[in-house]
């Protein structure tokens, strides 16, 4: 899920090289992903009334229901 979200995002942004996804387990056994683009590029990856955040967040929460746990994603500049 991690190369997905940052594939997507890569296509995305100005700067494809800035991009990251680092992952790490909350208490509740979330697994939280944080995407991380260059701070110019934030908007660009929120979209328009944050419409590219939703579908993505959607793409994850739907990855994580075909594995079987609960995945998040977080927008991080």
């Amino acid at each position: 899920m991690d190369e997905l979200v940052a594939e997507l995002a890569r296509r995305l942004v100005d700067e494809p090289d800035a991009v990251r996804v680092e992952s790490f387990e909350e208490e509740d056994g979330t697994l939280v992903l944080e995407l991380h683009v260059a701070e110019g590029d934030v908007g660009k990856v929120i979209g328009r009334q944050g419409r590219l955040a939703r579908a993505l967040r959607t793409i994850v929460r739907a990855g994580g229901v075909e594995a079987g746990r609960r995945l998040q994603l977080e927008i991080v500049d």
